[in-house]
């Protein structure tokens, strides 16, 4: 059976059930017909554990992370602890483009899969919303008489769709480009803020441009932030989803990792701890982008540490990395669990089986990582469902005991130059950086406006552990790339680009909407 036949065939809970698995009473929901619902409450986090998922660089044959996240808390549960999985909300960029959805496969899923993957509760709409009636707003400002003397407009509209139209445009007469929503400043904001009040705060922080003295000017000069707020309210509330095993998932944000921090939202993490034992979050593309973006910001804005990270890998993948060749591919396997060993020793590699893995390769990728003291599980969860994970979930379990403090790569009170190096050379392994003139400008600005202390959120390929998707095996001698930075002072974030990441994908020349349709039963068909 494909995944929407497998999907169809269990029977669904209805999601005030779900809900009541946790304690959550009707009356704390608000409802999107029987399977989909919004959360209202606020959670005081319980010390739950805090298991992180990530990944080694993705692929074409596609890594499994989201399944292996969803089939673990099915495991958790089904060996008697009460877990709750916490994911980002999919872009319809990706969904319609090349990587298909993003609810899982097989019998590791979360459901209605076809909702989720495309309006779902209209969270991704509401913040390309404000995020453009700010930008409309800023325009009507200066066509207005531009009081607040803005010479140059430093904030971008967005839209959910990958649009390489949209990369460079002409608006009245100055130039300017579109990011895609999970790209955007707002929507960083929207997974950073800790509740409204804070999310109110930080998106009257926003600079939207600059004079022409070179002082910022801030969005909240434009009495906006209420109005944003409000469009953003219902959105703000963490969604409430089912596995195919009928254990509760929560859903909340979409930032891109390899353009943005890449982790769901702070407030649906610290509900998920309040509610649940454990609670297993994912972290987006390798662990060079979305582990150490979860690392070094998030769990920082979070103030609360992680008690195991999930490394997921394929045989397949390690091969395409070593054209072939399992050992020269596990290049990249061993880099990530060195980069991870830095943050704490409490890891675990999940070894995501395909039907044609030969033992004696797993077997190998077991005698590397046993080098490293980090235990294998082989998963299954994509044919077995929870059942597939057991392995997985006991050595989680197990690591999660050991109360390890977690480190940073870097200080928050290093300089933007320091905390730059330590991620290249720490983390992607580089030599030295090379930066543009645009970029040594910012970082002028950035260090007269006093801002050095914010924590970087690195833009570049998810291909590669380098800037460079094409080098595949990393080795000494090479050099990072820095093209430009944006200051995104509402975020509480510096956004370095590297090489030559766009913040506005394209569609692939055989995109997923082609695969896209609705069956005799107007079933929606061909999104995965």
């Amino acid at each position: 059976m494909n995944d929407i036949e497998i999907e169809n065939s269990v029977i669904k809970k209805d999601i005030r059930d779900v809900a009541s698995i946790l304690g959550v009473r009707e009356d704390n929901l608000i409802l999107y017909g029987n399977y989909k619902a919004k959360i209202v409450s606020d959670g005081i986090d319980n010390n739950s554990k805090l298991v992180l998922v990530t990944a080694i660089n993705p692929t074409p044959y596609g890594e499994g992370k989201t399944t292996v996240s969803i089939g673990l808390n099915d495991a958790l549960n089904k060996i008697g602890k009460k877990t709750l999985c916490v994911l980002r909300e999919p872009s319809l960029g990706p969904v319609f483009g090349m990587k298909g959805g993003a609810t899982g496969g097989g019998y590791s899923q979360i459901i209605p899969s076809s909702d989720i993957n495309l309006h779902f509760t209209g969270d991704l709409h509401a913040i390309t919303s404000a995020n453009n009636l700010l930008a409309a707003a800023i325009d009507n400002h200066i066509y207005n008489g531009n009081e607040l003397e803005i010479e140059e407009v430093l904030f971008n509209r967005c839209l959910d769709v990958n649009d390489r139209a949209l990369r460079n445009v002409t608006l009245g007469n100055r130039k300017e480009s579109f990011n895609i929503t999970a790209a955007s400043e707002i929507m960083s904001i929207f997974c950073l803020s800790r509740d409204l009040n804070d999310l109110k705060k930080n998106l009257s922080n926003i600079i939207i441009g600059k004079r022409k003295d070179n002082s910022f000017v801030y969005a909240g000069a434009l009495h906006i932030e209420n109005s944003l707020v409000a469009l953003m309210k219902d959105a703000f509330y963490p969604n409430l989803v089912q596995t195919l095993e009928n254990n509760p998932v929560i859903i909340h944000g979409g930032p891109f990792a390899n353009i943005s921090v890449g982790c769901n939202s702070i407030r649906a993490t610290k509900l998920g701890l309040s509610l649940a034992d454990y609670v297993v979050t994912e972290a987006g593309f390798g662990a060079d982008l979305g582990a150490e973006k979860f690392i070094d910001i998030v769990s920082r804005k979070l103030e609360r540490n992680v008690d195991c990270i999930v490394l997921v890998a394929t045989i397949r993948a390690l091969k395409y990395y070593g054209e072939g060749n399992l050992e020269k591919g596990c290049n990249n396997l061993t880099i990530h669990i060195e980069n991870l060993l830095k943050a704490t020793p409490n890891i675990v590699v999940a070894l995501n089986k395909f039907s044609d893995d030969s033992e004696e390769d797993i077997s190998y990728v077991e005698s590397i990582c046993s080098k490293y003291n980090v235990p294998v599980a082989t998963t299954t969860s994509y044919s077995d469902g929870g059942n597939g994970s057991i392995d997985l979930a006991k050595k989680v379990i197990e690591k999660s005991s050991n109360n390890v403090k977690l480190k940073y790569i870097y200080n928050l009170e290093d300089s933007f130059e320091e905390k730059l190096i330590k991620v290249c050379k720490e983390i992607y392994h580089a030599d030295s950086i090379e930066y543009s003139d645009i970029a040594k400008e910012k970082i002028e600005v950035i260090k007269k406006n006093n801002l050095s202390h914010l924590p970087i959120c690195v833009a570049k390929t998810q291909y590669s552990i380098s800037d460079d998707k094409n080098r595949l095996i990393i080795d000494e001698g090479y050099s990072i790339h820095v093209q430009d930075i944006n200051i995104y002072n509402g975020a509480g974030i510096i956004t370095v680009l590297l090489g030559n990441i766009l913040t506005m994908p394209g569609l692939p020349k055989k995109p997923n909407y082609e695969n896209i349709s609705l069956d005799s039963n107007l079933n929606i068909i061909g999104i995965k």
